[in-house]
């Protein structure tokens, strides 16, 4: 929840800071300020997954909740640009702790046919975050420091977390590393609570294989050499680029211009109160987020990116034109304090939601199932890379857009992410295969030959219909 809301709280920070930090915040500023968390996001992700191996899942999340702490408190006491860069810094550092370890927990805990929704519902919590934070910066928005209060409010949530984090399971798989097998045994035990003891013992079994054969592999070589197998070994690499590429393309979309931005944007653009604008904007990606969580295992991973991210290039394309008629006036650039014709700002507006219920639905969740993708030995490695990558383009995306726009319009900025989603469908159908239903273990099976599209598919179904008997029987019965 803390990464939604401080993604989102920097939009209307951006707005009612005005010169509190000792003069108005130029759009280098405001890039700079924006950026230090991205920076930090992109430094912690790197190191999370291999911290993770290390001192195991838990532990990562609670040096995340301590980041987010001391950063929100230090955001909160600034009075200089430096400072305040400084305190985004650290919040970006459980940014990138969190967004890479919380998906990879929650995947090694969960059930395999819900594995999907579960992950989802983390991106659930972040865009109740994102609502959070707009309809409080909405509130603060006319107080005197409210913006303050904004980023002092962002220490919550992290609080609430360390108090409970007595109370959340370790990964069975990291159990196993350690050789914990009867602690391991009781948390499969809670995760399947329906199953028999046989039925158990058998998933252990299972999982117990394939974290020996993990074992084995790390008992006789290094880090480094780890590091190597996820470029030389084909299964590895294959994995790695589907990961990388769609963490990409997150960021490469340019949603978070939306989230960092929409407030200076919407203000630009004439509406009174951007900040409300906003809160509506994350509105909608709540909605959608909720949406996905319907359909991310049902559907299935590779259909719900196929079809949603059409909607998003069509959402942007529409934008493009919608601002390029809206900034005739002026040059085809956005100017403070101009005059828009209303119709325009609307349509903006509306092509927006478009845009963000497309992105809610698919490409903003389904990247972060990215833990599934890769065997034990790599995935603490694997997903800190896919990880870094996402914040690496995210840094790009968030330090350049105000510069990009006073250079090519919005116009031409949201034609450039429009033209990143072509690329995001084109990787999409030609290389992500389909996880939902698969076990952890399976997917491994997948990457085999090639990136095992058709593969993937077909074992799906062999797995439904399975299913599908096996109910059939029991109803019988």
């Amino acid at each position: 929840m803390i990464i939604g809301y401080d993604t989102a709280a920097i939009s209307s920070m951006l707005v009612i800071i005005k010169e509190d930090l000792g003069a108005a915040l130029s759009d280098w500023q405001k890039e700079i300020i924006t950026s230090a968390t991205t920076l930090g996001a992109l430094l912690g992700g790197f190191a999370a997954g291999i911290l993770s191996d290390l001192t195991g899942r838990r532990l990562v999340i609670v040096f995340a909740n301590i980041a987010f702490i001391g950063g929100s408190v230090c955001q909160a006491a600034c009075h200089t640009v430096a400072a305040m860069v400084a305190g985004r810094f650290i919040v970006g550092l459980g940014v990138g702790l969190a967004s890479c370890i919380v998906p990879l927990y929650i995947g090694e805990l969960a059930p395999t046919l819900i594995r999907g929704r579960l992950v989802t519902i983390n991106c659930v919590a972040i865009t109740l975050g994102q609502v959070v934070a707009y309809a409080i910066g909405s509130g603060f928005q006319s107080v005197n420091n409210g913006w303050r209060w904004i980023v002092g409010l962002g220490a919550m949530p992290s609080l609430i977390q360390l108090a409970c984090i007595g109370f959340m399971p370790e990964s069975p798989r990291i159990l196993l590393l350690r050789s914990r097998v009867s602690e391991a045994r009781s948390i499969i035990a809670r995760i399947y609570p329906l199953a028999k003891v046989e039925q158990v013992d058998r998933k252990l079994e299972i999982m117990k294989a394939a974290v020996d054969q993990s074992k084995e592999y790390n008992d006789a070589s290094t880090w480094g050499e780890r590091l190597q197998s996820l470029v030389t070994v084909g299964t590895n690499r294959r994995a790695l680029i589907i990961g990388c590429g769609l963490q990409a393309a997150q960021q490469l979309c340019g949603f978070n211009t939306l989230m960092y931005y929409s407030a200076t944007i919407f203000t630009m653009v004439g509406f009174t109160n951007a900040t409300a604008v906003g809160l509506v904007i994350a509105f909608i990606n709540l909605i959608f987020t909720l949406v996905a969580l319907k359909i991310v295992d049902p559907l299935g991973r590779r259909k719900t990116m196929l079809w949603t991210l059409p909607v998003m290039i069509i959402a942007l394309i529409l934008a493009s034109i919608f601002f390029h008629h809206l900034t005739l006036s002026t040059g085809g650039v956005l100017q403070s304090g101009a005059s828009y014709p209303k119709s325009f700002s609307i349509l903006v507006l509306l092509s927006m939601l478009l845009y963000v219920a497309g992105y809610a639905t698919g490409l903003g969740n389904i990247p972060w199932q990215q833990g599934e993708l890769f065997r034990l030995e790599v995935r603490g490695i694997g997903t800190s890379i896919c990880t870094a990558v996402n914040w690496s383009c995210n840094l790009l995306i968030a330090g350049t857009f105000l510069s990009l726009m006073n250079r090519v319009g919005p116009s031409g900025a949201f034609g450039v992410y429009a033209g990143f989603c072509v690329v995001g469908w084109v990787f999409c159908w030609a290389l992500y295969p389909e996880t939902s239903g698969l076990s952890l273990e399976e997917v491994y099976f997948v990457f085999e030959e090639g990136f095992g599209v058709e593969k993937s598919q077909r074992l799906r179904e062999e797995k439904m219909l399975d299913a599908r008997k096996l109910k059939a029987a029991a109803g019988v019965v």
